[in-house]
Protein backbone atom coordinates (compact mmCIF):
# COMPACT_ATOMS: atom_id res chain seq x y z
CA UNK A 1 0.00 0.00 0.00
CA UNK A 2 1.20 3.51 -0.73
CA UNK A 3 1.85 5.57 2.41
CA UNK A 4 0.57 9.10 2.91
CA UNK A 5 3.10 11.45 1.37
CA UNK A 6 1.42 14.87 1.33
CA UNK A 7 0.46 17.32 4.06
CA UNK A 8 -3.26 17.86 3.20
CA UNK A 9 -4.02 14.13 3.25
CA UNK A 10 -2.14 13.66 6.52
CA UNK A 11 -3.98 16.61 8.09
CA UNK A 12 -7.29 15.08 6.99
CA UNK A 13 -6.35 11.75 8.56
CA UNK A 14 -5.41 13.42 11.84
CA UNK A 15 -8.74 15.25 11.93
CA UNK A 16 -10.63 12.01 11.18
CA UNK A 17 -8.74 10.36 14.04
CA UNK A 18 -9.91 13.13 16.37
CA UNK A 19 -6.68 15.08 16.72
CA UNK A 20 -7.04 18.82 17.10
CA UNK A 21 -4.72 20.88 14.95
CA UNK A 22 -2.68 21.75 18.06
CA UNK A 23 -2.40 18.09 19.15
CA UNK A 24 -1.32 17.00 15.67
CA UNK A 25 1.27 19.79 15.57
CA UNK A 26 2.62 18.87 19.03
CA UNK A 27 2.95 15.15 18.33
CA UNK A 28 3.61 15.09 14.59
CA UNK A 29 4.82 18.58 13.69
CA UNK A 30 8.16 17.20 12.52
CA UNK A 31 6.36 15.01 9.98
CA UNK A 32 4.07 17.77 8.74
CA UNK A 33 7.05 20.10 8.36
CA UNK A 34 8.91 17.43 6.37
CA UNK A 35 5.98 17.15 3.95
CA UNK A 36 6.50 20.83 3.08
CA UNK A 37 9.73 19.83 1.34
CA UNK A 38 8.10 16.98 -0.52
CA UNK A 39 8.09 13.25 0.03
CA UNK A 40 8.00 10.72 -2.78
CA UNK A 41 5.18 8.19 -2.91
CA UNK A 42 6.48 5.09 -1.17
CA UNK A 43 5.16 1.65 -0.41
CA UNK A 44 7.50 0.57 2.35
CA UNK A 45 9.93 -1.48 0.31
CA UNK A 46 13.24 -1.89 2.11
CA UNK A 47 16.05 -3.97 0.68
CA UNK A 48 18.74 -3.14 3.25
CA UNK A 49 20.51 -0.34 1.40
CA UNK A 50 21.74 1.18 4.68
CA UNK A 51 23.16 -2.19 5.74
CA UNK A 52 24.96 -2.60 2.40
CA UNK A 53 26.40 0.92 2.70
CA UNK A 54 27.67 0.20 6.21
CA UNK A 55 29.34 -3.02 5.05
CA UNK A 56 30.95 -1.47 1.98
CA UNK A 57 31.83 1.68 3.93
CA UNK A 58 33.58 -0.32 6.64
CA UNK A 59 31.49 1.21 9.43
CA UNK A 60 31.54 -0.21 12.94
CA UNK A 61 27.80 0.32 13.27
CA UNK A 62 24.87 0.46 10.86
CA UNK A 63 23.75 3.55 12.82
CA UNK A 64 26.41 5.49 10.94
CA UNK A 65 24.29 5.03 7.81
CA UNK A 66 20.76 5.32 9.20
CA UNK A 67 19.20 8.77 8.79
CA UNK A 68 17.34 8.71 12.13
CA UNK A 69 18.95 6.09 14.38
CA UNK A 70 17.69 5.29 17.85
CA UNK A 71 20.00 5.47 20.82
CA UNK A 72 21.03 2.50 22.98
CA UNK A 73 17.85 2.75 25.05
CA UNK A 74 15.60 2.67 21.97
CA UNK A 75 14.71 6.38 21.94
CA UNK A 76 14.47 8.46 18.81
CA UNK A 77 15.79 11.77 20.09
CA UNK A 78 14.80 13.64 16.92
CA UNK A 79 11.08 13.20 17.60
CA UNK A 80 11.17 12.37 21.33
CA UNK A 81 9.78 8.91 20.81
CA UNK A 82 8.54 6.97 22.61
CA UNK A 83 6.78 9.70 24.57
CA UNK A 84 4.00 9.98 27.11
CA UNK A 85 0.47 9.18 25.96
CA UNK A 86 -2.34 11.46 27.11
CA UNK A 87 -4.98 10.15 29.51
CA UNK A 88 -7.61 10.83 26.83
CA UNK A 89 -5.82 8.51 24.40
CA UNK A 90 -5.51 5.80 27.06
CA UNK A 91 -9.23 6.08 27.86
CA UNK A 92 -10.16 5.85 24.19
CA UNK A 93 -8.20 2.62 23.85
CA UNK A 94 -9.46 1.20 27.14
CA UNK A 95 -5.98 1.08 28.63
CA UNK A 96 -5.44 1.57 32.35
CA UNK A 97 -1.96 2.30 33.68
CA UNK A 98 -1.30 1.30 37.26
CA UNK A 99 1.67 2.86 39.01
CA UNK A 100 3.55 0.72 41.51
Amino acid sequence: SIRIHDRPTQQLMFSKLGFSEAEAKKQFGFLMDAFEYGAPPHGGIAFGFDRLCSIFGGADSIRDFIAFPKNNSGRDTMIDSPSTISQEQLNELGIEVKKK
